[in-house]
């Protein structure tokens, strides 16, 4: 049994503002892709509002651009997380993306490992997505391409 858990961080910066008409089939998705993430194997957690709603609306801590729009979630390992992003229904809005979100000049995604049982915070997970756009992969954060191993492997 692992001691480990994977955190991720998704930092997505939409084209318009979120309750803008051009946004409303991203809007309308939302739910129905969180409830998909959580009835996924080896789904853990999941950053929400603070109305229990999506994070999409949670202000993104050190980003001045109220366009930046978070997902953050903790996953049993890797393969779970990927399974999700890539064979669920989540996969056709995620081909979808550049509709909704603009071209990033910068890393958006950040991975890393945290004890089972933890939950991490937007401020850390920023945090660690600045430090992989600063210094590339380690074990403080890497890109979903470069894993790490997990600290118990």
């Amino acid at each position: 049994m692992t001691s480990h858990h994977l955190a991720q961080l998704n930092l997505g910066l939409l084209r318009a503002p979120i309750d803008d008409a051009e946004m409303a089939e991203f809007v309308a998705a939302l739910e129905p892709i969180n409830a998909i993430a959580e009835a996924s194997a080896g789904f853990v957690w999941r950053l929400k509002a603070d109305d229990g709603g999506s994070s999409s609306y949670v202000d993104v801590p050190g980003r001045s651009d109220p366009l930046w729009a978070p997902n953050m979630s903790v996953w049993e390992d890797l393969d779970s997380l990927r399974h999700f992003m890539y064979k669920s229904g989540h996969a056709s809005y995620l081909r979808r993306r550049a509709e909704w979100f603009q071209k990033p000049d910068r890393p958006i995604n950040v991975l890393w490992w945290i004890p089972v049982g933890r939950i991490p915070t937007l401020e850390d997970a920023v945090r660690r997505l600045d430090h992989l756009t600063d210094h590339g992969p380690s074990e403080i954060g890497w890109p979903l391409t470069k894993p790490f191993p997990p600290p118990d492997a």
